[in-house]
């Protein structure tokens, strides 16, 4: 039977190399905690903002809204 210590090893030994990637490397170990904690805040942020009252903005409209009437022929700046 394996004793306890044995078993945390790999554990012990991943937090000591983080550990010193920190220390020797901070830009790019905490660019990649940041980008691991992505995917949990897009799961996690959308509930949140929900439950504090946020809502959507409308969406921007995509075409131009037609008058109601019928259309005038255009006269003018060499139209004739």
């Amino acid at each position: 039977m394996a004793s306890i210590g044995t078993l945390f090893s790999p554990f012990r030994n991943t937090y000591r190399y983080l550990q010193r990637q920190a220390h020797e490397s901070p830009v790019i170990f905490f660019s990649c905690v940041l980008g691991g904690l992505g995917p949990f805040m897009l799961i996690t942020v959308p509930p949140i903002r929900e439950r504090l009252g946020y809502k959507p903005a409308p969406p921007i409209p995509t075409t131009y809204p037609i008058p109601n009437r019928p259309r005038r022929p255009v006269q003018g700046y060499e139209d004739e």
